[in-house]
């Protein structure tokens, strides 16, 4: 009897766990996957509370992983999304300039763009009016692969996909202490199970730098997480916007602003600000760990941010109190929207991977080290390029299987 539960044991249900445990079954069919998941269903953090774009990639440096993976996996979402009835929209979207100091920036994503090799368009006020009558802009560029569809669908149909193929998926399986020696990983979680593997994967998104410690790594990072508050346009004020209409990013920090994202349900949503939580799941204000706070509070990096970003982190903060300060936000891309037209929505909480000097982690990250792959930053555009990365993953924790196995 082998003293093996699987091969490869997979922390987190989130969309990378998922399309890693998918790409491990249509890599090496055969090879025994467990997914542990700390909640009660999949997809229950990021992956469900995001604002469901298919990112173009036009954000992001040429040559990036992260640029690589948007490029492709775009394409292959969409695509993914047709074969399997998920709904999606290839719905394209408009960046806009709404002062002048932005448009040298705006010119800099026109040129990354085509540099990428994406249907870029440059507009004019009259012409952003064309695709967007109510959006007031100096300029804007229309970026025409952008798209939006349902990533918990996508996730939990990854998760079908990979049960189908031998994968199982354990929820309510909280991992409270990892324990490896040559060749093999023990995982014992809160109910007291133990599963043994060969190779272990760590998608744990909030908690992933925890896990990595838990695990007897270090991982030269941590995690700060910062929440996303959005509000959604009152239904009958939703004719205002017809599609996607994004700010020109600020280059020094890897959020894209106050939005207006009309999604897969016909609603539209407007956001996120960007201000620390208080706890890693801590979608509101009233949500407290102490634990978690202190950890952050201590940590040199987070102090760094703030010296570094207090003027943008105020801004940032007196929008999450204020929502006239937040409509007035909002209003620069849409002069009609007024205060009462903005319904509080639901928030999400971002995984952001702060290095000791207060770097903002801006890429993919990942470490291994024996038996063990740690996904330490998966950012935007991590769900809509979960197929290439779950199989960047995956060819990692195959090799790692096959080092345990050697």
């Amino acid at each position: 009897m082998s003293s093996y539960d699987c091969d490869v044991l997979v922390i987190g249900a989130g969309i990378i766990g998922l399309s890693t445990a998918y790409a491990i079954t249509r890599a090496a069919p055969g090879t025994r996957v467990v997914v542990l998941e700390k909640e009660q269903g999949p997809a229950r953090h990021q992956t469900g509370r995001n604002s469901g774009v298919i990112h173009s990639g036009i954000y992001y440096p040429p040559g990036s992983l992260k640029a690589r993976s948007a490029l492709q996996g775009s394409a292959e979402m969409v695509k993914f999304c047709t074969e399997h009835d998920i709904p999606h929209e290839v719905t394209g979207k408009l960046i806009v300039a709404t002062d002048r100091s932005e448009l040298p920036r705006l010119h800099g994503l026109i040129q990354r763009g085509r540099e990428h090799g994406l249907p870029v368009r440059e507009l004019g006020p009259a012409q952003i009016a064309e695709y967007e009558p109510e959006v007031r802009g100096l300029a804007a560029i229309h970026v025409g692969t952008t798209g939006i569809c349902d990533f918990g669908a996508v996730a939990r149909r990854f998760g079908a996909l990979a049960t189908d193929a031998g994968a199982r998926i354990v929820h309510g399986a909280e991992v409270t202490v990892i324990g490896r020696r040559p060749g093999r990983v023990a995982v014992r979680t809160a109910d007291g199970t133990v599963h043994r593997a060969r190779a272990l994967v760590n998608c744990a998104g909030l908690h992933c730098d925890r896990i990595a410690r838990l695990a007897g790594d270090a991982p030269g990072m941590r995690i700060v997480p910062f929440r996303g508050e959005y509000f959604t346009l009152a239904p009958e004020r939703a004719s205002l916007v017809r599609g996607l209409v994004y700010p020109v990013p600020d280059p020094a920090f890897p959020f894209l602003g106050v939005h207006l994202t009309r999604g897969i349900d016909g609603a539209v949503h407007i956001g996120p600000n960007a201000v620390p939580a208080l706890a890693r799941e801590g979608y509101d204000w009233r949500t407290v760990r102490p634990g978690e706070l202190a950890g952050t509070l201590a940590y040199p990096g987070s102090w760094r941010i703030a010296r570094r970003h207090w003027r943008y982190g105020a801004g940032e903060l007196h929008r999450s109190l204020s929502r006239r300060a937040f409509t007035d936000a909002v209003r620069r891309l849409l002069p009609a929207a007024r205060e009462e037209d903005l319904l509080p929505s639901r928030a999400g909480v971002r995984a952001q991977a702060v290095l000791p000097d207060g770097t903002l982690v801006d890429d993919f990250l990942f470490s291994e080290s024996p038996g063990m792959i740690h996904v330490l930053n998966a950012p935007s555009p991590a769900a809509t390029a979960s197929l290439p990365i779950g199989r960047e993953v995956a060819r990692r924790a195959l090799g790692v299987l096959e080092a345990a196995r050697s």
